[in-house]
């Protein structure tokens, strides 16, 4: 078995506070995956974790990071503050274009339930810089007007038994203009907790992000 890549703590500076993250460069990284996790979650998300290991098999780096400190997770209203969610996954794209070892890696997102919307904000916001969006079980419609705006390629997954997410998923989906895929996985509910439908959901991130993440 292959020797996985060490993760790397790191700290991401953002706005007036200082964010914990773990970076992750598997040898030959063609670009890295920045996580952005959901209310009530953490850079420590087993779903996500699961994800970023997939990833990094493929070949990509990823970055986990705690889009909240511990402080401002107790306040239940910052946790559903896409504007500052978004702000927050901005400042750790720069970081990761500041360090010399990142700068020429493609840089993708990959988000579930609301850090779907801060990633598809921040995707519109920096536009070429992001090459690839893949959202899990999110909330693209709470990116609002931004959704328009977005030129990288979107891959919404959504499971099949999560009915209300599908249906706010496919607004959310008619409104993308750029290249777009809407994958329903059957069975899966929303925290993709049956068997097997986690596992198809880190395939369609790892072919998505493989297809689209390049060396610029």
């Amino acid at each position: 078995m292959a020797t996985r890549a060490p993760d790397q703590l790191v700290h991401i500076p953002a706005d007036h506070v200082t964010l914990e993250g773990e970076l992750t460069l598997p040898p030959g990284a063609s670009g890295v995956v920045v996580f952005a996790h959901g209310s009530g979650s953490s850079r420590h998300s087993p779903r996500n974790v699961f994800v970023a290991r997939a990833l990094q098999s493929a070949g990509l780096g990823t970055l986990l990071f705690d889009l909240l400190t511990r402080a401002e997770d107790t306040d239940y209203e910052t946790r559903f503050d896409i504007a500052l969610l978004t702000r927050r996954l901005i400042a750790a794209t720069h970081w990761l274009q500041q360090q010399p070892h990142t700068n020429p890696l493609a840089i993708g997102y990959f988000g579930a339930s609301t850090g779907a919307a801060a990633a598809l904000q921040a995707a519109a916001t920096l536009d070429s810089a992001i090459t690839a969006v893949v959202s899990r079980g999110g909330r693209p419609d709470l990116a609002g007007a931004a959704l328009a705006q977005v030129s990288a390629p979107t891959l919404l997954i959504v499971g099949g038994e999560d009915h209300v997410v599908i249906d706010l998923n496919r607004q959310a989906y008619a409104r993308l203009q750029g290249e777009k895929q809407f994958v329903i996985v059957p069975g899966a509910t929303h925290l993709f907790e049956e068997p097997g439908t986690l596992e198809e959901v880190a395939r369609l991130a790892s072919q998505w992000f493989v297809t689209h993440l390049k060396l610029s």
